[in-house]
């Protein structure tokens, strides 16, 4: 097989920063990495910078991309956030769907992510009827992530309820297939590609009535697919949840065997301690969402106690008011800091392990998201010559990755071997910039 040699100025090989690395590709994994290399061996493409595992959004939802700045008027709640969503999915279609979630898989390309969690329930035609293909939607999102060069599981989603086993709602119609079941039928025809995986998801202990969790989590458990969950985001949701169960959402999926080594909770806000113990001692992973749980004032996790517990931590944009994973992990650090008024809750290095070989776990993706033999072959290169780079020993490449770069300082993206950006251009989508304006504007009128 033919071979391609990338040469980095400096790779993080976790926990350390190495001068001179050579990084052998073949048929979209590694093949060797080396040391030591002072200078680019010939013919290899060169990566000046700092050169990390690829990047992992471990949760978004692609349509939100859309509310970008709309939902930054005035004054509000998470609920009244929501009602504002609710009327752009209104809009969607298979069509516009695949040209807003191009663009913002673009988006992300160029911001270094090489793998994204999409967390899908945007299912059927307004009043929820199906499309002729049920799938139609989840297909649309598949395509797009190809497109634009990235990878993703699509966490296909279970959404049967308003709340607690009240009928959805005429906004939610869409979202639902009725009973897990139904929900199971659909999404087991969702085939896996190259590029892409098919997890499950419970949208919320709220969505799913609780004799029907168990369905989802067997779905997940019969291909050994990673399932992910919303927790406790809102305390209304948790006060609800005692209100109809006499329990915490914790404890209700604990309960009816949701939580466990592949499955991951989103936000994780409002636990209490034997909650964080029961996603710890079931090694349920926490996927930590910093910029939209302070954008929608949800506040801040106990992701200190969640790792120590046995929590592994990644990270997600989520509602995309920006998509920037250095950002997010940087964010889960001064939140803390915030928080208990200590610094230095995580090294450098813990996390960009969130942002990139855990977040790709968290996905279903472990060999990605490393620089080393057998892994797929997808990194990201930071600059370290920015006006927000410069000046650091390059050694100290990872502090200043994590706390003092942006997106704007992504040069480089490769995924399974292919260069999908190059200083700072994406290869396939000419005018990412453009292609967001356009399809944005065609939802809002």
């Amino acid at each position: 097989m033919p071979v391609t040699t990338y040469w980095a100025e400096h790779a993080w090989l976790d926990p350390e920063v190495e001068p001179g690395v050579a990084i052998d590709v073949a048929d979209g994994r590694i093949t060797a990495v080396r040391t030591g290399v002072g200078a680019p061996p010939p013919g290899a493409v060169t990566l000046r910078g700092l050169t990390v595992g690829g990047l992992a959004n471990a949760h978004s939802h692609a349509f939100h991309r859309a509310l970008r700045g709309t939902v930054q008027l005035g004054s509000g709640t998470f609920w009244t956030w929501r009602d504002t969503m609710y009327a752009v999915a209104e809009k969607l279609t298979p069509d516009s769907y695949f040209a807003l979630a191009r663009a913002t898989y673009a988006e992300m390309a160029l911001a270094g992510i090489t793998c994204v969690g999409e967390f899908h329930y945007l299912h059927h035609a307004p009043g929820g009827t199906p499309y002729a293909d049920p799938n139609a939607m989840g297909e649309a999102l598949l395509a797009a992530a190809a497109e634009a060069g990235i990878r993703i599981t699509l966490l296909d989603t279970a959404y049967l309820s308003s709340g607690f086993g009240a009928p959805p709602d005429r906004h939610q119609l869409r979202f639902c297939d009725g009973t897990a079941d139904a929900w199971a039928e659909r999404a087991a025809a969702l085939k896996p590609a190259e590029h892409a995986r098919i997890g499950a998801a419970v949208h919320s202990v709220r969505a799913v009535p609780a004799g029907q969790l168990a369905t989802v989590a067997a779905w997940a458990d019969e291909r050994e697919a990673p399932l992910h969950v919303h927790l406790s985001e809102q305390t209304a949701e948790n006060d609800a949840c005692h209100a109809a169960h006499g329990v915490t959402p914790t404890r209700l999926l604990a309960d009816h065997g949701v939580l466990g080594p592949r499955a991951v909770a989103v936000h994780a806000t409002h636990l209490t301690d034997e909650d964080v113990a029961l996603l710890g001692g079931s090694a349920t992973g926490v996927c930590m969402c910093p910029t939209t749980e302070r954008d929608l004032a949800d506040g801040i996790g106990p992701a200190v106690a969640l790792q120590r517990a046995g929590s592994a931590l990644s990270l997600g944009s989520d509602s995309h008011a920006v998509i920037d994973l250095l950002e997010e992990a940087r964010a889960m650090e001064l939140d803390e800091r915030l928080r208990t008024r200590t610094r230095g809750h995580w090294t450098a290095a813990a996390l960009l392990r969130a942002a990139t070989a855990d977040g790709h776990a968290a996905l279903g993706w472990p060999e990605a998201g490393r620089i080393e033999p057998g892994a797929l072959a997808d990194f990201t290169t930071i600059a370290l010559d920015s006006v927000r780079t410069a000046g650091p020993r390059p050694l100290l490449g990872a502090e200043t990755a994590v706390f003092a770069a942006t997106n704007a300082d992504v040069r480089h993206t490769v995924v399974g071997g292919r260069h999908v950006v190059c200083d700072g251009e994406h290869r396939l989508v000419p005018d990412v910039a453009g292609a967001l304006a356009e399809s944005i504007a065609a939802l809002h009128g």
